[in-house]
């Protein structure tokens, strides 16, 4: 799957956040990779003063460091646009 760099796409990429136990919050702060992952609190940062296509490659990153699976989210659209995000590959 291509990475699609729409705010429709955005919105999609922060459902699936709403449909786990993490908190998505978009903050200004000075992180080095922009994003902070608190994983003892279940809290995602990310820094609100990325482009657009800063906060969709940030949020997909965090997906894949937090080693979700499909069955983790009980829709079944959810679990297949998840699958599909798992084969995209970010090209920097």
């Amino acid at each position: 799957m291509a990475v699609r760099y729409t705010k429709n796409h955005l919105e999609k990429i922060e459902g699936l956040f709403s449909e786990t136990d993490y908190f998505l919050r978009y903050e200004k702060g000075n992180f080095k990779s922009g994003y902070c992952v608190l994983k003892n609190d279940k809290v995602v940062i990310v820094n609100k003063y990325f482009t657009l296509e800063g906060k969709i490659n940030a949020l997909l990153d965090i997906l894949k460091e937090l080693q979700l699976t499909p069955q983790s989210f009980k829709n079944k659209k959810t679990q297949e646009f998840f699958s599909e995000l798992q084969q995209t590959e970010l090209k920097l």
